[in-house]
């Protein structure tokens, strides 16, 4: 591949799969829960995904550090976080929209179980049967 920044070009595609997997997700979500609560979820996706991407950012400088992984600078946006490009960052970030739109998506609602009482119910004894 020939042209600047393809490493950018080459997530595109990724990204756009991720969020309209999340937009979907974001549907189904919606359409599940009402639209006006928010689900429980998000919060804990959020935080998994800012998680995501701090982790990210260590072990890609490092591995960039120690020479395992080079970029070619012709290649690259230019744009550096640290010692990585910034166009790294973008697989982590479809990770993160990606995995919890799954979850959302092939998640199987629950039917309501009815409450079952402390004693489960026993069919009467016939007098026989009495100890």
């Amino acid at each position: 591949m020939t042209g600047t920044a393809t490493y950018a070009l080459l997530a595109v595609p990724f990204l756009g799969v991720a969020a309209l997997v999340a937009v979907a997700a974001g549907a189904v979500a919606a359409r599940r829960h009402g639209a006006g609560r928010r689900p429980v979820g998000v919060v804990s996706a959020v935080l998994a995904g800012a998680v995501l991407l701090v982790m990210t950012g260590v072990f890609n400088n490092v591995i960039v550090g120690l020479g395992i992984v080079a970029y070619d600078p012709a290649l690259v946006s230019g744009a550096r976080v640290g010692l990585f490009p910034v166009e790294d960052l973008a697989y982590s970030i479809g990770a993160a929209l990606l995995l919890p739109s799954c979850w959302v998506l092939l998640d199987r609602p629950r039917a309501e179980r009815p409450v079952r009482s402390e004693r489960p119910s026993q069919p009467p004894r016939r007098p026989e049967e009495t100890p």
